[in-house]
This record gives structure tokens, sequence and C-alpha cells, in this order.
């Protein structure tokens, strides 16, 4: 059964990208404030166009518990991401959440994630595991995730069924792990990036199901580029990983032989 308090999990902060995003920002707001009341809210806001940031910084006149990070431009999901999990480190949250602006990540759902939580270093939210299921999802977008999450276990050895899922959790002390500054990846591949450096460390990575929603306002972020950039990521990654592994044995072979 799900707990619905965190106590136990100190200073929680969702951190919620947005570029556009005016018509869904307050309703996944204050889903969010109600699902989990003791959550904080960080909104980080590539300078919309339309007006997104102003009206984040008229939520957070209203509620404390709700932040705002104006981003000059528009730079891509991991940057955003990155900048917002170093806003959340300094300000001394113990767990950080991504989420999406556009409602294809349901708040009602991140009790489960948190729960979860409890006994992992980062949990995932997963559309592939039983019980995880998509609505109003093309084809299309259901092979792009279920390939790149298949491509990624078989070339990166990873025991995950959902790579690319942007609804996760992190203690801090995770992300403190996790080398952050190296991380160049964007969009599609950052989560798979992310991930891996979590496995990579032996850092404990739980998934539970979620229900993945097709947005109903706006434009996706996703493009060819970002599925091209994870793809080409990945399989350097796949090979590094494998010489690695090869000259860690012979390195073992000649110690052993020297010992002899």
């Amino acid at each position: 059964m799900t707990s619905t308090d965190f106590a136990d999990l100190g200073r929680i902060v969702v951190i919620i990208p947005t570029f556009n995003e005016l018509t869904t920002l307050p309703t996944i707001v204050g889903r969010v404030r109600t699902s989990v009341p003791e959550a904080h809210i960080l909104v980080a806001d590539d300078n919309s166009p339309d007006g997104t940031g102003r009206l984040a910084d008229e939520l957070a006149e209203a509620d404390d518990h709700i932040h705002v990070m104006h981003r000059l431009g528009k730079e891509g999901l991991g940057a955003a991401y990155l900048a917002g999990f170093s806003w959340a480190l300094a300000e001394g949250f113990d767990v950080v959440v991504e989420m999406d602006a556009d409602g294809s990540h349901q708040p009602e759902q991140l009790p489960r994630l948190l729960d979860a939580l409890r006994g992992a270093d980062l949990v995932l939210g997963s559309r592939w595991v039983p019980g995880g299921a998509t609505v109003n999802w093309p084809k299309s977008r259901q092979f792009i995730s279920r390939g790149g999450t298949a491509y990624t276990r078989i070339v990166l050895g990873m025991p995950i069924h959902d790579a690319t899922g942007g609804y996760r959790a992190f203690r801090a002390d995770t992300l403190r792990k996790l080398d952050l500054h190296e991380v160049a990846s964007q969009g599609y591949c950052f989560q798979i990036d992310l991930a891996w450096r979590a496995v990579q460390r032996g850092l404990v990575v739980k998934e539970v199901p979620i229900t993945f929603v097709e947005r109903t306002a706006g434009v996706s972020k996703m493009s060819r580029k970002i599925v091209a950039e994870a793809l080409w990521r990945v399989t350097v990654w796949g090979i590094d990983d494998k010489v690695t592994r090869v000259r860690r044995r012979a390195h073992q072979r000649r110690a052993q032989g020297t010992a002899r």
C-alpha cells in the first residue's frame, strides 16, 4: 500500500521544465500540490514567448511552495533539468523529481514513486513493466520508446524496461554521485544517460508502473535529431563499456600471471 506521508524522505521538490505551457501549467501545479501537499515545485522556464514564465511567477506569489527559475532561452530538456538539479541541491532538498508540464505524467501517481524511493536510490516511472500503460499514444512513438529501450538493454546490458521515460525520483545523494557536470546529452538521451550512470555506480534503481497520457495541448518536442543523438550516444557508451571490460580482464590476467 502506498503511503501518503513522506516526512521520512525529507524535503521534496518537483522540477517542471516549461516552454510554452501556459494552458497546462496551472492544472499540473494544482494537481501536484493536491497529491503531495508537502512537495515544493520548481518551474524551470526557458523564456516561453507565450507568457508561461509570468504565469509561473503569479503562481509562486500565491504559494510559498512554488518557485520559478527563468532561463535565457530554449536550451533543451537536459539543460533545464541540470540547472534545476543544481538549484535543488543548493537549496538543501533531499528528493528531486522530474515531471513534464504537459499532463503526460500524472501527479496522482507521484506517491507511488516516492513510496518506492524508500528502498531505492532512483525510481523510474515505467510504461513498459506490468501495470504500466500509455493512453492515446501514437504507435510510432510507442515504437521509438520500446525500440530505444530494447536497443539500450542490448548494447549496454542495462536491466531497465523503460530507460527513456522522464517521470522519475532521485535522492539528492544519488544526483551527487552521477557527475552531473559531465552530462552533455539532451532530450530523449538525457534520461538514458542518467539511468546508465546510476547503474554503472551500483546504485539501486527501481521501476514502478505508471500510465503515460498523451498531451492534449502543445506540441511534442521529440525530433529525429533527438532520436539520432540517443542512438549514437548509446552506441558509443556500449563500445566504451566493452573496451573497458576487456582491458580490465586483461589486466586481471596479467596480475594473476605475475602473482604466480
